[in-house]
């Protein structure tokens, strides 16, 4: 069986390789081809629990990957794997990250080791992307960053060092938003060795807005100081805000669509910790016409006119909980719970607002305890081995089935268990306040996905606003978003060239 792979490459980071790249694997599965999505290196905080079948030990045991790469799955009808992503990177300070490797946590780096650490990463990346083939027969790869990044491009394994060891084609991606798109692409060009500008297969401009046409002059010219081809002209996609994101980056474009003075009856809150992760869980949330979710910035106040607060997870929780304090924002969470407003915590929120958080071993920063916000009468300690697990069962206040995902470090303890949030396969998890001003409203529980399930989400949204009309079908909507990017780029792209030019 012949095998074709194709490398998808930014200009710039946020060029919107993500999101071509599954729509680009959306359309190619519904012509009728085995496809598989392949990113070498990723860094993102936003992750997603995979299997890691083929790969020895407990056949059970899960792993993690990047948020794209899961939606890339989706977008290909098949369950994430970890060898879809090898290498993921989870910022824990702005100097270094956790690295996980196949799935699993290897260790911790500042950038600086990494950077001698990469090359004896590239035989695990190859060794996945060789199984991604045995599985295809066509692999879409995306790159990380810019390849024009040359000062980095020793050891390289995101990009031109990954596409000239698998030997794989490239196209460019350039972002035509951002302005400067003539002189990302020369200029990205022009920086490539000799070898690797023989790679590059062509470029796709994406996220034009106008007339289409008024951009023929600038394809003669990149093409005449270049040499490459246009594989198209992308417009603007916007169904992508249905989409889950990967990039934190993501939010500030949220919180420009999402002010306080939105309309809409039920009003979320979502403080915008400095190391947040799996943001995604608030995808459903904001997926509701009548539900306007906003993020609060550091320097802001929680809004006195929200009617629920959503404490997210977190890559840093004891750091990100001096954070929240350091804002204040614990003095707005009290007067908003005394008011009668809602409280969630997920995962590394549900820890946060417990009477104490300990993190004995430095996991996740240095080693040092704390006092939690103590809303809810449990106690937590870093350590141990990572959960990574899929998960089901029922709310325990409403009966609505849930299921997602848990993805976290720690042991919880503490009376408080014992009024738990949900029942995860026979087993209680998170807890519930029963005394005090926030009892029956705070709450707080492990699992990621929570709002994904609609009879939950609907079921929890009527608790704050009786006869509220139907709401959304999240998982339908994404498959229905997912259709709708494949036409576009059916529409725009030359697909047939670009499966020609893959090899």
């Amino acid at each position: 069986m012949t095998v074709r792979a194709l490398m998808l490459q930014g200009t710039g980071s946020d060029v919107g390789k993500s999101l071509l790249t599954a729509g680009l694997a959306r359309a190619l599965t519904a012509r009728g081809r085995r496809v598989r999505p392949f990113k070498p290196q990723n860094m993102s905080n936003n992750a997603a629990v995979a299997e890691r079948t083929g790969l020895g030990g407990d056949p059970g045991r899960m792993g993690e990957i990047g948020r794209a790469q899961a939606l890339q799955a989706r977008a290909c009808g098949v369950a994430p794997h970890v060898d879809m992503n090898p290498v993921l990177l989870k910022p824990q300070s702005d100097m270094g990250s956790q690295i996980v490797v196949q799935g699993t946590v290897f260790g911790q780096a500042k950038a600086r080791d990494y950077y001698a650490l990469k090359p004896t990463l590239l035989p695990k990346v190859l060794e996945s992307f060789e199984r991604m083939k045995s599985e295809a027969d066509f692999v879409l790869v995306e790159g990380a960053g810019s390849p024009s990044e040359v000062n980095l491009r020793a050891g390289d394994i995101a990009n031109m060092g990954f596409a000239e060891a698998a030997d794989v084609p490239v196209v460019l991606v350039a972002d035509i938003e951002r302005g400067g798109v003539i002189a990302s692409l020369v200029g990205a060009h022009a920086l490539l060795t000799e070898t690797e500008r023989a790679r590059i297969s062509g470029y796709i401009v994406n996220k034009f807005r106008g007339d289409v046409s008024l951009f023929d002059g600038a394809l003669e010219i990149i093409a005449d100081r270049t040499g490459m081809r246009s594989f198209g002209v992308v417009p603007w996609f916007d169904g992508a805000r249905r989409l889950p994101q990967e990039d934190s980056v993501a939010l500030v474009r949220r919180r420009d669509a999402a002010q306080s003075g939105d309309a809409r009856p039920i009003r979320v809150a979502v403080p915008r910790l400095p190391r947040v992760a799996n943001f995604d869980d608030l995808d459903p949330l904001m997926a509701e016409r009548d539900v306007a979710v906003r993020f609060v910035e550091r320097g802001e106040a929680l809004p006195g006119d929200a009617d629920l607060i959503i404490l997210p997870g977190s890559k840093t929780t004891i750091p990100d909980l001096a954070e929240f304090k350091k804002q204040g924002w614990d003095i707005d969470l009290t007067a908003h719970i005394r008011r009668g407003g809602w409280v969630v915590g997920l995962c590394a929120g549900y820890q946060m607002l417990g009477r104490t958080l300990a993190d004995p071993h430095g996991i996740e920063g240095p080693p040092e305890s704390t006092a939690g916000l103590g809303w809810l009468n449990i106690d937590t300690v870093i350590g141990g081995e990572k959960t990574l697990t899929k998960a089901h069962g029922i709310d325990c206040a409403t009966g609505a089935a849930i299921q997602g995902y848990e993805m976290h470090m720690g042991e919880t303890t503490g009376a408080g268990l014992a009024a738990p949030m949900l029942e995860i396969s026979g087993r209680p998890d998170g807890a519930v306040a029963v005394s005090g001003p926030g009892a029956g409203r705070v709450m707080g529980c492990y699992l990621h996905g929570l709002f994904a399930a609609d009879g939950f989400r609907a079921a929890f949204l009527e608790r704050l606003k009786a006869g509220r009309a139907p709401g959304a079908h999240y998982d339908a909507t994404l498959d229905a978003t997912l259709d709708a990017l494949a036409e576009h780029l059916e529409r725009y792209l030359d697909i047939d060239g670009l499966v020609a030019a893959a090899r």
